[in-house]
């Protein structure tokens, strides 16, 4: 497994990540024993970073992690690079976002305890709180490195200038944003923000949501999923042009020897030394298959015919539904 620097320290972790949202049955129902599966099979093919969040199942995704942990002995502590997450608090105090020193420590502290850790990797705000100043809360997160709980901090869905702000006051580990083939969003600003300021840009949903895969999600199994049956992206009539927009990616994939997957985390890991993508998932042989995408090599004759294939602004809908993007920083 290649491997790439996390943040301005320079820590040292797999370019491939793994997104444990699907330990909490985000995406169909999961358990235990198939997310420790997750953890070992990662073991075995080199990725040692993983994402989490206090608000992923509320608290079962790091609770699945600490189990694991726990069953390793001492080495427990060096197995992986964890990053978790916390400021969202919807139902609660009558905000939904809330990155006061208060809630940020209680509920880093939840996470260490589930997870059986006295610190994290990086420490995420999940959402901003746009009433409280990003320098402000850059100021309490280097405060939490200094006490040792976690190396490195980072937002999620943040904007170029949010990012620009907040590192006035300390580096910035990451920034976590939505980002592949059929999200290009970031390319607007964020990608050279981060590139600029040695942030590492963390790339979730890097195989669009299953559209970048040799097994798309059916409207039928698209309704199943609390998340997907709202997006503009996988309801009908979207969802079948997006599934005949991608044929020809899968085409291609194959006549490289290659799966449609694999591929995508490619072209993903090709955009930038400083980009690390995380996909989700309950199967292992699917995490096989996204991990092949990190040992790619493709050529530029490669990446435009993927571009070819996929030009920018191919998709159907946006990526989410105005519910959906409450919380995320547009800024263009």
């Amino acid at each position: 497994m290649e491997k790439r620097k996390l943040g301005s320290v320079g820590t040292v972790v797999s370019a491939l990540g793994i997104g444990a949202m699907s330990f909490a049955d985000f995406y169909g129902p999961t358990d235990t024993e198939k997310s420790h599966a997750i953890l070992n099979t990662a073991l075995d093919l080199g990725i040692d970073h993983i994402d989490t969040s206090n608000v992923y199942g509320q608290g079962i995704s790091e609770e699945r992690i600490g189990s694991f942990l726990g069953q390793q002995g001492p080495s427990r502590h060096e197995l992986f690079k964890i990053a978790t997450k916390a400021g969202i608090c919807r139902g609660g105090e009558g905000k939904d976002y809330d990155n006061s020193p208060e809630h940020l420590e209680a509920e880093l502290d939840k996470s260490l305890k589930r997870m059986g850790v006295d610190h994290v990797e990086l420490f995420y705000v999940h959402r901003r709180e746009q009433e409280r100043p990003i320098e402000e809360v850059a100021g309490t997160l280097a405060g939490f490195i200094a006490a040792g709980k976690i190396k490195q901090f980072g937002f999620s869905e943040i904007a170029p200038t949010s990012l620009a702000l907040a590192a006035t006051v300390h580096p910035v580990g990451a920034v976590q944003s939505e980002y592949s083939l059929s999200t290009r969003y970031p390319e607007l600003g964020l990608l050279q923000k981060t590139a600029e300021l040695g942030t590492t840009l963390v790339a979730f949903s890097p195989v669009g949501r299953s559209l970048l895969t040799d097994s798309p999600h059916s409207a039928e199994k698209a309704q199943t999923f609390p998340f997907l049956k709202n997006n503009p992206r996988f309801i009908e009539p979207n969802l079948s042009r997006n599934v005949e927009a991608t044929k020809g990616f899968r085409a291609l994939a194959r006549d490289m020897g290659h799966k449609a997957s694999s591929l995508a985390i490619a072209w993903v890991l090709h955009q930038g030394e400083h980009i690390l993508p995380i996909p989700g998932t309950r199967s292992t042989d699917h995490l096989r298959e996204l991990a092949k995408g990190a040992d790619l090599s493709l050529s530029a004759a490669d990446l435009r015919a993927i571009n070819d294939q996929l030009p920018v602004g191919w998709a159907h809908g946006d990526r989410y539904s105005v519910p959906q993007w409450a919380g995320p920083e547009k800024y263009c």
